[in-house]
């Protein structure tokens, strides 16, 4: 038995060119991969203007990602299990083989039936991406199993930060190869109410103001303001502009780290301390802080005494 071989280009562009006419913001994603061309910033590409569309599908082939965010979706990953894998203890049931079946059990669990009544397309492996339009109010992130608010094995949601591969897209990794197939394609249906609701983030507890003293005279006043104005600005960052933020205030902290006035450990642990109170890890967000001070470096700031 051959493996399927990729589509033509242009089939690929026309799935490109269909998912825009959704609505759906795409963008280049690599041929026989799941992952964007190396130094393609994805969330800035994502287009669903068709003109710039055909103009990056000419290029060459490519496959196609699906910004979940500006796009309005929610998209529900429900994937099977490598060789070898089995349920973890938790999902151990009668009848629990692979996502769909988690799924299925979440539904039953809530006393719901299965939302299958939407866009459907079956991943390479056998899974299947249920597409969902967003609720309004407020935003979903991404889950991933049972971690966190994630509704259980093999299953992953993707939305706000978040992208799919799409329908006509051919992948040729080392655990699979195929063809992402659209097998239901009904516009997709609004998210579920209880979903919603099970998959919207907890709210972070009331952040209390932060005021950090460095030293004394209008050198240490000066000081004091900006740094003050940096953790302030990350406690009142919205969900999904938090590490933007971060980001931000590490440039400008690091510039004046890099002038000499301020202390790089106890900047680092200031924001840090703050990154984690407004809901960041703080792994990636000391990866972002030093990514930032490395950018401040580039532009000194000095304090005069």
């Amino acid at each position: 038995m051959t493996n399927p071989a990729p589509p033509h280009p242009h089939v690929l562009a026309r799935y490109a060119l269909a998912a825009a006419a959704h609505g759906w913001h795409v963008f280049p994603v690599a041929i026989g991969d799941k992952e964007p061309p190396r130094g393609t910033r994805w969330k800035q590409t994502a287009t669903t203007d068709p003109a710039a569309i055909r103009q990056m599908w000419a290029r060459r082939p490519y496959n196609i990602g699906i910004a979940c965010g500006p796009s309005r979706l929610v998209v529900i990953d429900l994937d099977v299990p490598k060789p070898g894998e089995h349920p973890p203890p938790r999902w151990a049931l009668p009848g629990v083989n692979d996502g769909a079946d988690v799924f299925a059990q979440v539904c039953a669990d809530a006393g719901q039936p299965m939302p299958l009544e939407t866009f459907q397309v079956r991943t390479r492996r056998g899974g299947f991406h249920l597409y969902f339009t967003a609720p309004d109010g407020y935003r979903l992130g991404n889950t991933s199993d049972d971690r966190g608010n994630g509704l259980g094995w093999k299953v992953d949601t993707r939305s706000d930060g978040g992208y799919v591969v799409g329908p006509g897209s051919f992948v040729d990794l080392p655990d699979g190869t195929g063809t992402y197939q659209p097998i239901h394609t009904v516009a997709p249906a609004p998210l579920p109410g209880w979903l919603a609701e099970r998959l919207r983030p907890a709210p972070l507890p009331p952040q209390e103001p932060v005021t950090v003293r460095l030293a004394t005279g209008n050198r240490g006043a000066y000081l004091d303001k900006a740094v003050n104005a940096s953790l302030e600005a990350l406690a009142a960052a919205e969900h999904g502009r938090r590490n933007a933020t971060l980001y931000g205030a590490a440039v400008a902290l690091g510039q004046l780290v890099a002038g000499g006035a301020l202390d790089p450990d106890e900047t680092e642990q200031l924001l840090t301390a703050a990154a984690v109170r407004a809901g960041l890890g703080e792994m990636p967000a000391r990866r972002t802080i030093r990514s930032g001070f490395r950018a401040g470096t580039q532009r000194p700031r000095r304090v005069p005494a």
